[in-house]
């Protein structure tokens, strides 16, 4: 990859016109060019675990996208290159240390180095979300994550599916209501996370905008697989429209 070739995100249905925007703030494992390409020093094995991406989520926003005809915004940079579900003051913008690995080409990296990333990563896809947001005034944002079955040698994490929210709870109520009674479902309640963080993409991009939304965490060994990225997005899909049905009720 060149950076000719490089871009920061990656539109998915960008012409479609519904309500709903999907997005995945940490959708890749890429080390774009102007960063070295390659793996921030760091072994392959750690580049393809949850330190560098969401796995599963890129596919589950696409599959979803497609079953609600809604457009999609996915990042096309690892979260060790900048963080894009950061706001700009948060001190894990740029991590040098995560989950007990140490990333070397971070180590190094000063805050000139730390605002340039800024500059050709993080200010791109946010401009491109907030462009996606504001086309109609009654958006609804759905942030798909994944979260790993364990972090940092704690117990294992029993949810199936975690909806995290903040102070607006209008379309995070009625999921929550729905999701609950399905009896094959462990459903965590801002689990396995607390809510957001001041400046996160929800909160740039909804909160702080009045968008009804919501943040889905899946556990990443039920999406390992192209075949169950797809199944959860269509799985998700109706269950979401219900929710906006309550919602708006």
């Amino acid at each position: 990859m060149t950076n000719q070739d490089y871009a920061p995100f990656h539109l998915h249905g960008e012409t479609r016109s519904s309500r709903w925007l999907i997005t995945c703030d940490h959708a890749a494992n890429t080390v774009p060019p102007s960063v070295g390409g390659g793996s921030l020093g760091l072994p392959d094995t750690d580049m393809n675990r949850h330190i560098a991406y969401d796995i599963g989520a890129a596919g589950v926003t696409r599959a979803l996208a497609d079953a609600l005809d809604a457009p999609a915004i996915l990042s096309n940079f690892s979260r060790m290159v900048i963080d894009p579900n950061r706001g700009l003051d948060d001190p894990t913008l740029l991590m040098k240390l995560y989950d007990g690995s140490v990333i070397p080409t971070n180590a190094q990296a000063d805050q000139i180095e730390k605002a340039r990333r800024v500059d050709a990563f993080y200010t791109p896809y946010h401009a491109a979300y907030a462009d996606l947001a504001a086309r109609r005034d009654d958006t609804v944002i759905v942030a798909i994550h994944s979260f790993t079955p364990q972090l940092n040698g704690r117990g294992q994490r029993p949810w199936h599916i975690g909806v995290l929210h903040e102070f607006d709870n209008r379309l995070s109520d009625p999921l929550l209501e729905i999701l609950y009674d399905d009896p094959d479902l462990c459903v965590g309640d801002n689990e396995p996370y607390a809510g957001h963080l001041p400046g996160d993409a929800i909160d740039r991009h909804a909160l702080q905008m009045g968008r009804a939304n919501v943040l889905i965490e899946v556990r990443n060994d039920l999406i390992e697989t192209d075949a169950d990225q797809i199944a959860w997005g269509q799985r998700l899909a109706p269950i979401l429209t219900h929710a906006l049905e309550k919602m708006d009720a």
